[in-house]
């Protein structure tokens, strides 16, 4: 006899307060990548994000009847993305905490657009390097050299954590492409593929995940910061990214990459207590710039006022 037990309703939260709960979430991941951190080693930070990850989207899965994708083929796109979006740059990122503040990892991951509209033109054709373009990819750039604080001069440490968290950006700017040509086409709803995703990338991480022991004490702070980290940064962010593209498109879903940097400077001022200097906000502007002019959304904005004053001008003429 077929079961009859009805399925857990889930609530839909409006988009809006999903898009600000996405931008709060992944803006706090650099600050629980610190507490992790105190902890354990960055491969264990990844790894243990991934799997808390991994078990929290699980759980989203049966509560929304997700069922896991079941082609071959689809596990090996799965598989290169999980080393692209989860365990390379997961690990990048924590090891590159151990040099550089939370804020600055932070501001650096803004440049993830920049990194995937670069990979997008090589390796889609039909992708035309218009002006607009690369004059975004060059602010953009510009922008990053700002948040270093090139003009300084760093130590060899801070200059192999900012390598390493651009290492991971760049890793971003490979996967999404990739997900974008193989993954984004198939059948398999959005909370099933994040699942396997990360559920891959927890299994990729997992013979180093539990090797080495535990570097630091266990308190609370780090074990709170994992658990934020993965149920939440790796697990139910996802879920909320899928609920806002479907809902207000990947453009508007897009826009997140604007929040999360601010988010993760406060974050990092307030409960990390790290020294914020005037160059790297401004250089986070920049590259905001750069993401901006890149993704045409300067000229999206400044269209209607053009057309406004276009409209007004006999009257402008007038007075």
């Amino acid at each position: 006899m077929k079961s009859t037990a009805p399925r857990v309703r889930v609530p839909n939260l409006p988009w809006q307060v999903s898009f600000l709960l996405l931008a709060a979430t992944w803006g706090c991941s650099f600050w629980w990548i610190k507490l992790g951190l105190e902890m354990l080693g960055p491969v264990q930070v990844a790894f243990v994000r991934l799997a808390v990850g991994a078990a929290a989207l699980l759980i989203v899965s049966a509560l929304t009847g997700s069922r896991l994708p079941r082609r071959l083929s689809t596990w090996r796109h799965l598989f290169v993305v999980a080393m692209l979006m989860n365990s390379i740059p997961f690990t990048l990122f924590a090891f590159g905490e151990m040099h550089i503040s939370s804020v600055l990892a932070g501001i650096i991951n803004a440049s993830t657009p920049l990194t995937t509209l670069a990979v997008i033109m090589l390796a889609f054709p039909e992708e035309h390097p218009t002006s607009e373009r690369v004059l975004g990819l060059v602010i953009g750039f510009v922008g990053i050299l700002v948040v270093v604080g090139v003009w300084e001069g760093l130590g060899s440490g801070e200059w192999a954590g900012i390598a390493a968290c651009l290492g991971a950006v760049t890793c971003y700017g490979i996967a999404f492409p990739y997900s974008r040509r193989h993954l984004a086409g198939l059948p398999d709803g959005g909370v099933a593929l994040a699942t396997g995703q990360v559920m891959l990338g927890a299994l990729v991480l997992l013979p180093l995940g539990v090797a080495g022991g535990l570097p630091g004490p266990i308190t609370a702070g780090p074990v709170l910061g994992l658990l934020g980290l993965g149920a939440l940064g790796s697990g139910i962010a996802f879920a909320l990214n899928y609920q806002v593209i479907r809902a207000a498109g990947p453009s508007t879903a897009s826009t997140v990459t604007y929040l999360t940097p601010l988010v993760a400077v406060v974050v990092g001022a307030a409960f990390l207590g790290e020294h914020v200097t005037w160059y790297e906000p401004v250089g986070g502007l920049v590259v905001l710039l750069g993401v901006a002019v890149a993704q045409g959304r300067i000229r999206a904005a400044a269209a209607p006022i053009g057309r406004r004053i276009r409209g007004r001008g006999p009257d402008l003429a007038q007075g």
